[in-house]
């Protein structure tokens, strides 16, 4: 497989880039009317709705009994996990706690000149809704990932969903030791609904966060409003920025291991060199051969893979601030010289050691990122995540009194004159 190599000043650049940058694709009508007529059945029929469509969509005969996954169940579970199992999965929640904890936003109160108490209250959100996908894949890191800083930031209940199957002992156990309170066996749109409205087994959440396929993500944009939700993750993607210093099979294996997530995963390596292009290509070449998942990271890698050449260094950084991707890694001469330059991106990840399976598992950042050049805007998952800020405001008389003709003035500016009498009728007077 021939990688594409390809340089800034082709013709077909620019094209192609915004190709890799639309790779998500447009809205479906038609997923969408289907994703809102699950939605829709489970809102108004609960329990029973849920059931019908794990039945249709998992092949799997669900009860009400076996809805809910019990504690004792969660028990065995935990006994099938070796040592080392349970070791990895809690230095990796330690971890995750650790950073997260340095995040925790804090109340504030302050009096103004005129007496006037004014403050922010911070509070955790009451019920959170976890989706993990399940089925043949499992990951224990998104359970840990998405519940820890829940966890920290104080939410007194975590809702775990998830079509655990035969093999999902690991997830229990990750979902035991994160904290999850309760587990229930389903996935899917529907389990997205019934986290949204609730049903007769499942508890109504104020918010749903965790990566599930395009019906999942679907559904969590149409049932945003009645709940709150993370965001809608896109395809995973990678841009490495590599100088003449950089190893080659260094920038190749880190591309192999986003490139092998999905067929819409974008791997990217933008560099200066000439040399260290073709180098990289022909590491990419020889590591593909040891792949697990080729098929998979072949289709990735054709088509929106690239090993772009730029004309330097700061034309490197300027793509990778158009482009806004999900993991930016510098394996450059003074890489955290130039990481103050990205300013667009979920994660940085600075040397030839700051490899990103170190950022997806045991550093202690969360693994969940804006994607699809949302890293202009959006923020990787935190414990802020999981809080509501609430302002107060306590007046005495005589700041009232003080701002009330300004408060009037602007009021009847906007045409709002209840609003002026509002403060007027306190004091008898018109302003």
């Amino acid at each position: 497989m021939n990688i594409r190599v390809i340089k800034t000043t082709a013709p077909g650049f620019q094209p192609w880039l915004r190709r890799v940058l639309q790779r998500r694709g447009a809205r479906s009508g038609e997923l969408e009317r289907r994703v809102n007529e699950i939605i829709r059945a489970v809102e108004r029929q609960g329990d029973r709705a849920l059931m019908r469509y794990t039945k249709r969509f998992d092949h799997v005969d669900l009860t009400r009994a076996r809805l809910e996954v019990k504690p004792g169940e969660i028990e065995r579970a935990m006994t099938t996990i070796s040592p080392q199992d349970m070791r990895t999965l809690r230095t990796a929640a330690r971890r995750i706690a650790a950073f997260h904890r340095r995040q925790m936003q804090k109340s504030f109160y302050y009096r103004d000149p005129l007496g006037m108490l004014l403050g922010q209250r911070v509070t955790p959100l009451g019920r959170v809704g976890v989706y993990v996908p399940g089925g043949k894949a499992l990951y224990p890191s998104t359970v840990l990932m998405n519940v820890v800083p829940a966890k920290v930031a104080g939410v007194k209940e975590v809702i775990m969903v998830s079509p655990i199957g035969e093999n999902g002992a690991i997830i229990l156990a990750a979902a035991r030791i994160a904290g999850v309170d309760r587990i229930f066996r389903v996935g899917g749109a529907q389990a997205v609904a019934a986290l949204a409205f609730g049903t007769e087994s499942i508890p109504k959440v104020d918010k749903i966060v965790g990566p599930g396929n395009i019906f999942v993500a679907t559904a969590k944009r149409l049932v945003f409003g009645e709940v709150n939700i993370d965001s809608i993750a896109g395809p995973s993607e990678i841009l490495l920025l590599a100088d003449a210093s950089a190893d080659p099979k260094h920038v190749a294996a880190d591309m192999l291991s986003q490139a092998e997530h999905d067929e819409l995963a974008a791997a990217l390596c933008v560099t200066p060199s000439q040399t260290m292009a073709v180098n990289i290509r022909n590491a990419l070449e020889h590591q593909l051969g040891a792949t697990k998942r080729r098929a998979i990271t072949v289709k990735a890698l054709r088509k929106y893979g690239a090993i772009i050449i730029t004309r330097g260094l700061q034309e490197a950084i300027d793509i990778a601030n158009a482009v806004a991707p999900e993991h930016v890694e510098l394996i450059v001469k003074q890489p955290l010289k130039w990481s103050r330059a990205i300013r667009h991106a979920g994660a940085i990840f600075v040397g030839p050691y700051s490899a990103p399976p170190l950022g997806d598992y045991l550093a202690g950042p969360n693994h969940v990122l804006p994607t699809g050049g949302s890293a202009r805007f959006f923020s990787p998952l935190g414990t802020y995540d999981f809080l509501k800020r609430t302002t107060i405001i306590q007046a005495e008389r005589r700041a009232l009194r003080a701002l009330a003709p300004e408060i009037a003035h602007l009021a009847r500016l906007e045409g709002l004159d209840d609003h002026a009498r509002a403060v007027e009728v306190r004091f008898g007077e018109s302003f």
